[in-house]
């Protein structure tokens, strides 16, 4: 009992507190390690390619935006000078149709395309 301390009554053991670390393969460590970095760089490689896709797709949908912002700026100047591009012209005309399909034929005689009565 010359490694153990009697204080008070009550026995204590010198040394540290716990478990004691078992005695771990220093090989099997090690190669543990390796593989828990193969799998962390893994990670990280996968994890780069999926945020190089996505900033990809999303540059992809700003050039869409950016052309078609451009081409209803090019309407505009268009209809400031008094044209109407054919584009708006086949849009309304297709709006135009499908106002005729939704609306019983007793009621086209009465109105027209703008909604304004005819008497």
């Amino acid at each position: 009992m010359d490694e153990n301390k009697v204080s008070g009554g009550k026995v204590k053991k010198s040394g540290k507190r716990g478990r004691k670390p078992a005695k771990v393969d220093l090989k099997a460590k090690l190669e543990r390690s390796r593989q828990s970095a193969r799998e962390c760089r893994a990670r990280k490689k996968l994890r780069y390619q999926y945020l190089e896709e996505l900033v990809s797709s999303r540059e992809r949908a700003i050039c869409a935006l950016r052309e078609e912002l451009e081409m209803y700026k090019q309407w505009c100047t268009a209809m400031d000078q008094g044209k109407i591009p054919s584009e708006i012209k086949a849009l309304l005309n297709l709006a135009k149709r499908m106002w005729q399909k939704s609306v019983p034929e007793s009621s086209l005689s009465t109105f027209n395309f703008d909604g304004q009565c005819q008497k």
